[in-house]
């Protein structure tokens, strides 16, 4: 007796079809960029716009060509770069503390949690006054600055992860006679990292939203104060590269979060973790 099967013999091989979900995944994420960018180029080229005021892709990437030949390119990058990541290594250590405790330990949680999430709304640019007669206008205050607005997403993340973690799965450290520490690494970890990998990357993108809101503000370098200078210049063109050179950096560092965590992912069995297959 023979089983027909053809679904299964009409199938591609499942590693050639990983390989093109692979390679083909990153390119289709620039066809909607790339499309836009070329639709106004059109638009310009063909005369509908004068793009005096939304300069065409062409203008904005000559811009930072120019501003890459004379140097200055790298100068506000390696600026704006150097406080993102102290703010965002600053931010994360005391929210995965704060959130750690709140979440394992209840009294801390009630003692902790009301006054952090008034501080939470807050907004982010009130603390900037506070922060220039504190820490003065230089580099401090601005990652001061960036650090707060890492802070919340990370102690959120890190605090709801620990309370969402199934309790069976507590019991059955606890039957196992796991010691504190044990059942941290054993248990809670493992159960904690996804949600606490989105919140590493809520936090990186807040602290890039953060760090020109710090730039805007006494700053005589970074693409902040590249954004301000291009406005009061009256100049379109860089304010654009500015911010294709966030959103480039953005990507880039919410990459390398991505990369950094997939090997300790690799042990989830879920619908988004295959691709939604």
């Amino acid at each position: 007796m023979t089983v027909d099967l053809p679904a299964l013999e009409q199938a591609a091989p499942p590693g050639a079809s990983a390989r093109w979900s692979r390679h083909a995944r990153p390119v289709l994420g620039l066809v909607l960029p790339v499309a836009l960018a070329l639709g106004w180029e059109l638009v310009v080229a063909l005369g509908y716009s004068n793009g005096r005021l939304v300069p065409p892709p062409s203008k904005v990437f000559e811009t930072i060509v120019e501003l890459a030949k004379s140097g200055e390119l790298s100068r506000h990058i390696l600026a704006t770069l150097w406080r993102v990541g102290a703010g965002f290594a600053l931010g994360v250590v005391a929210g995965t503390i704060l959130g750690a405790i709140s979440g394992y330990w209840d009294f801390a949680k009630r003692l902790l949690d009301p006054t952090v999430q008034a501080l939470r709304a807050i907004p982010s640019l009130a603390w900037v006054p506070l922060f220039v007669l504190w820490l003065g206008i230089f580099e401090t205050s601005k990652v001061a600055l960036i650090a707060v607005g890492v802070f919340f997403p990370i102690y959120l993340g890190v605090m709801g992860a620990i309370l969402s973690v199934d309790r069976k799965v507590v019991e059955v450290g606890r039957v196992f006679r796991l010691s504190g520490p044990a059942m941290i690494r054993r248990i809670l970890l493992p159960a904690v990292l996804p949600a606490y990998v989105v919140a590493l990357r809520v936090g990186l993108g807040l602290g890039w939203m953060f760090v020109v809101a710090a730039e805007l503000i006494g700053a005589s370098e970074g693409l902040g104060y590249l954004l301000l200078d291009g406005q009061q210049l009256g100049k379109p063109a860089q304010i654009l590269a500015a911010i294709v050179i966030f959103a480039i950096l953005g990507k880039l560092t919410d990459w390398l979060i991505e990369v950094a965590a997939a090997p300790l992912l690799r042990w989830q069995d879920a619908f988004g973790a295959r691709g939604g297959q």
